[in-house]
Formats: structure tokens, sequence, C-alpha cells
């Protein structure tokens, strides 16, 4: 039998969700607080799983203006090595760049366009019943909607968590990040995607990736820590586009276009709530961000997709939440503790230098390192055998025409 389903928040975990569960036959009604498009603050890469998962959702990469693809990315050591990794010249697309207004307003149109009913300018306010029956909330500009389940796209402080008393108090996320469009980019950086592992960023890095119109998304991520104060971080900032080596690749006349931005990265899957009642968390609500990368947007799809799949599988609330707590577990939950270890090797200078000279050992080792950092296969997929298959590093990547 068909559940109405109320999903609160229309970025990419939000339409990824709605346009699997109207595909599934359930009725679906979208409400965001904005109005798109609007900015979100990020670093806009695409990885190869995130690039499978649009495709597989019929998502037509041409709704993207600006949408970028990526060949290769020079990685920088902090010791100066660099180190170029190129990505699967075998057909389709393994990495790509697409601005988050652009992209998350194309999700909503094409959300649209399959029927789906999305409201802009709506803002949860709150949840006025909840019980075996159902659950009830309340809209900006709609009133109450009754329906069979919510699901809670809507961020890292999630306001449906809050209205459940389910929030943690002063929770800032396990990252940090900075991000700035640059114009006129004249160096490699108009072109190709930069990374730098830079000595007091390490296990996070610094990035620019390449943007038509000689424009690049620069920024740099970091692990929160005590002794990381929000002035180390703005110093920081401030400082990285002074390096040489930086300067270098953003050109000389560079012109960084408006403020720079910034804002916290949940990555806490293995502990974060994921559902209540007849109310499932997804995306950046249920802190499903990699915790080596602070990649985002392909595990907000597959949260997404897997709400979706566990609402039409469950033959009540409770079947639902084991039903999504067990993909999440299934498809997330590995990958996310593999991060977790590589994050604590990475943070220490000799075992992150170690570790970029192996990658640099041949075209094996830097192809292949290319397309497990681009989430060609799983993070973890060695110590998951059910996940092996006969494809293992020899797909195509995505939208091979």
């Amino acid at each position: 039998m068909p559940s109405k389903v109320l999903i609160i928040g229309a970025g990419p975990s939000g339409t990824a969700c709605a346009a699997t569960l109207h595909r599934l036959g359930h009725e679906v009604v979208v409400v965001d607080k904005a109005t798109f498009p609007r900015d979100k603050c990020c670093g806009d890469g695409l990885t190869t799983n995130a690039l499978r998962i649009l495709e597989g959702l019929n998502f037509d990469p041409s709704r993207v203006a600006d949408w970028q693809t990526c060949s290769d990315v020079e990685m920088r050591s902090f010791s100066g090595r660099k180190i170029d990794l190129p990505l699967p010249s075998i057909g389709g697309q393994f990495a790509a760049i697409a601005p988050r207004a652009q992209l998350d307003h194309a999700l909503v149109e094409h959300c649209r366009d399959m029927g789906i009913t999305i409201h802009e300018g709506c803002a949860f306010e709150s949840i006025t019943h909840h019980d075996t029956n159902g659950i009830s909330v309340r809209v900006e500009n709609l009133g109450e909607l009754t329906v069979d389940y919510v699901v809670a796209a809507d961020g890292m402080w999630s306001p449906v968590r809050k209205s459940l008393g389910l929030s943690t108090q002063g929770y800032l996320g396990e990252w940090h990040a900075f991000r700035q469009y640059i114009g006129n980019v004249t160096g490699t950086g108009a072109t190709q995607l930069h990374v730098w592992f830079e000595k007091d960023l390490l296990p996070g890095y610094a990035w620019s990736f390449p943007l038509p119109g000689n424009r690049a998304n620069f920024g740099y991520c970091i692990l929160r820590t005590s002794e990381r104060s929000t002035k180390f971080m703005n110093d920081t900032w401030r400082d990285l586009l002074t390096r040489p080596h930086i300067r270098e690749a953003l050109g000389p006349d560079n012109v960084p276009e408006d403020r720079h931005t910034a804002w916290p990265i949940p990555a806490r899957i293995d502990t974060a709530i994921r559902s209540s009642g007849r109310v499932l968390f997804i995306g950046d609500a249920v802190c499903a961000t990699d915790t080596l990368t602070g990649e985002g947007i392909g595990q907000a799809l597959e949260t997404g997709i897997a709400a979706a799949e566990s609402i039409d599988a469950g033959n009540s609330p409770a079947d639902v939440r084991a039903h999504y707590s067990h993909a999440l577990d299934k498809t997330l939950l590995a990958d996310h503790r593999m991060s977790v270890v590589l994050s604590a090797i990475l943070a220490r200078p000799f075992f992150a230098r170690l570790v970029l000279a192996v990658v640099d050992t041949n075209n094996w080792t830097r192809t292949n390192f290319a397309r497990w950092m681009f989430e060609d296969e799983p993070r973890a997929i060695v110590l998951t055998p059910r996940r092996w298959h006969r494809k293992f590093l020899s797909r195509s990547g995505a939208y091979e025409s």
C-alpha cells in the first residue's frame, strides 16, 4: 500500500529520496525553507559514486550550466612532492565539479518534471501529532500536513531532530571547512583539480576545483580539535592564499569573489540518531559525510535512496526503522570506520609522507589510488567481501556515451 511521505529539505538527499519514492509509487511532498537557486557552502566535487547515483536517478548533467568534468588530479605533499593522479580513460565520468547553487536547483527541477510536488519558502515549524497512526507537521505557509512518514533532510542542525528533543547540545561537527570562489584563474587551477596536503592541515587538505570561465572553487577542510580555535582557522585561511604553490596554481592576478564562507561538517554516521518513530534522518541530518575527505554529496544521495527503499519495504514504522538502519550499516558503516582509521594515520606527517610515497610508486598505484579516492569503489571494499565483484577497478565511469 502506498505511503504518504513528507520530505523536509530539498538538497541532494531530499531530492534523491523524493525521486526514489515517486518511482516506487508513493505519494511525496517536499518542502524547503529556501527558494531555489540558493547557494550551499560546499567543495562542489562529485565522486564516481555520486555520479553513478545521479545517473541512476536519470539526472541530466546538462541541466547544470557550469558542470565541469575532470580527467586528473595534481596532489602535492607538504614536502613539495607533486603527484599526478590520472583518472581512467576507459569511458564515462569519474569526477566532476558542479556548483551547488546550480546542482541543487537542477535536482529540484528534475523532481518537478517527474511530477513531484515541491514547496519552496516553506519552513518546518513543529510536529503537532506523532503516534502509531501517523504524524502531523506544521509547515510555514502550508499549515498542518498529516502523513505516514517524515524524512528529515534538513541539515546538520536538523530542526526536526531538535523538535523531537534528540539534538546534541553544542555539537559543531567533526570537521570544519572554508570555501571561496576565485575568478581570473590563470594558472593550472583553471583546468586542473589540485589537492594540497599542508602540514598544518593534516589530516585535512586544501583544494582548488576548476570551473568554466577561468574560475575555481578554492577551500580547505580541517579536523576539529581543542587546539584549532576559530582564530587559528581564520588565520590559516588568509595564509593559504599567500603560499607560493597555491598562488602559482591560481595565478598571480586571481580575484576572490564575494566573501569566503565556512561550514561545519558532520561525520559520525556510526553514532548519529538515524530515526525516531515515523521520522527518518538523511544526509547531513544523519551525519553521513565521509570523515576522510569531507565528501558528502554521494553519501547524502545514498541515505536518501536508502530511506525511500526502507519506507517501501517496511510493513510498520518499526520495520522501516530497522530496514533503514541495516541499509546504512551495509552501505556506509564499514567505509566510515575505515576512514576514521586512515584519518588518524594521515594526521601524522611521517605516515602521510609515507602513504604519498607509496601512491607514487608507479602508474598502477597512481591511477588506482585516484579511483579509490574518488569512490569508484567503496572505501573499505577490501575488508567487506560481500561487496566484491568481477569488475573491481575496471568499471566505466558514469554517463558513458
